[in-house]
């Protein structure tokens, strides 16, 4: 087997994560480009994947039932969005709620 790059899905399990690897193929008889997907299980030992990163995966020995692959490199890591904090203000005396009655 050979060295396979492909996007992370899954990072929900301990030192494992989903890759689904992307590949075109001709068609015969529609003479059309298809694109197939295939998710592979991999290992990552320091578990420093996120969703989204760009990996290249090496084949490896079966390592559980699911998992033949080890995360050799990280290409390109995920941009992930963290929303600005507003400033947290306590204003004394003025409540925003209805008073119950």
């Amino acid at each position: 087997m050979k060295q396979v790059v492909g996007t992370v899905v899954s990072n929900k399990m301990q030192k494992s994560v989903v890759v689904a690897v992307d590949r075109l193929f001709h068609h015969k008889l529609y003479k059309r480009y298809i694109k197939r997907t295939s998710k592979f299980m991999a290992h990552d030992e320091n578990d420093v994947c996120n969703i989204g990163d760009r990996v290249r995966l090496d084949p490896s020995r079966p390592l559980s039932k699911q998992k033949h692959w080890i995360v050799s490199e990280i290409i390109k890591k995920a941009r992930i969005y963290v929303p600005p904090s507003a400033p947290v203000t306590k204003e004394s005396g003025s409540s925003s709620e209805a008073p119950a009655s």
